[in-house]
């Protein structure tokens, strides 16, 4: 475990993210971000590209699990409802408690587990402090937030760095 801020690989979407090739590697979860990952900010309901690739999951043997940050009540909730998966709101990432505890509900130890998240500071660090392998996906929209873009933007030697290591 370590507290490294770098990646496993950057992918242009979730979708990038091939099911046959996570089960080749031996990974029976997925935990994903929801905001900016799954979805823009704010949409409510799982896209047809997600829940197509949650299947793709499932035929392949690995449990999809929403790991959100999001403080809005009944957000995350609603949205795994929806898509058919568990979730966990309020889960403090980056620190690591969040991540056991998703890991310790689905049965799955840290090398059989990815967290695939749009950002650094909070999904990447926090799957590194976990054990778990990091995967950074492109934010989908960074419209509406300036601080998005001050993030985004620090975060892009850590980012720059991840694309020199895949993980797939």
């Amino acid at each position: 475990m370590s507290l490294s801020p770098i990646p496993r690989g950057v992918y242009p979407s979730v979708t990038h993210i091939s099911p046959q090739a996570l089960a080749a590697r031996g990974i029976r979860l997925v935990l994903a971000d929801l905001d900016n990952t799954l979805v823009p900010y704010k949409v409510t309901e799982p896209p047809a590209h997600v829940a197509a690739w949650k299947e793709a999951l499932a035929a392949e043997g690995i449990s999809l699990f929403l790991l959100s940050n999001s403080r809005k009540p009944g957000r995350a909730q609603k949205f795994a409802e929806q898509l058919g998966i568990p979730y966990q709101g309020h889960s403090g990432k980056p620190k690591k408690a969040g991540y056991l505890r998703a890991m310790e509900r689905m049965g799955c130890k840290p090398g059989e587990t990815v967290m695939v998240g749009d950002q650094i500071f909070t999904d990447t660090l926090g799957a590194n402090n976990a054990g778990v392998t990091p995967l950074l996906v492109q934010p989908i929209r960074l419209a509406g937030n300036p601080g998005r873009y001050i993030r985004y933007a620090v975060e892009t030697p850590f980012r720059l760095l991840g694309e020199r290591r895949p993980f797939l």
